[in-house]
């Protein structure tokens, strides 16, 4: 797994055993090993476990998922899905990785701040 800024500080933790309904913002890092379901908005970076499920869209810096997304995810930065990763939905990012053993259905839009992201033609 690549180094993500910001990865090793963790502000809020949702258990495993937790059920989040509603939409939320956190201002730093956010770790999901539970159940969201609502629009998450996350200031820094994303971490989700294997058993964690979010139904709803994702707003954050940067996102490492090894778990299930059910909704679009924004990120300012990078997003990495994780080995045995589910996302249906779509992604708008600035850098992707993708494991071997994830799943992906949506479309993936790619593109760095202040660029000209028209095709040439």
């Amino acid at each position: 797994m690549a180094k993500i800024h910001g990865e090793g500080k963790l502000d809020t933790v949702i258990g495993p055993d937790t059920t989040v309904t509603g939409d939320f913002r956190v201002t730093g890092s956010l770790r999901l090993d539970g159940q969201i379901d609502g629009k998450v908005d996350v200031g820094d970076t994303f971490l989700s476990g294997p058993d964690s499920r979010l139904k709803g869209e994702l707003h954050c810096k940067n996102a490492v998922i090894a778990g299930r997304i059910e909704g679009n995810i924004t990120a300012k930065e990078m997003v990495e899905l994780q080995s045995g990763a589910k996302v249906y939905g779509n992604i708008d990012c600035r850098g992707l990785m993708i494991q071997q053993g994830c799943f992906f259905e949506g479309n993936c839009t790619m593109s760095r701040a202040g660029e000209d992201t028209t095709p040439a033609g």
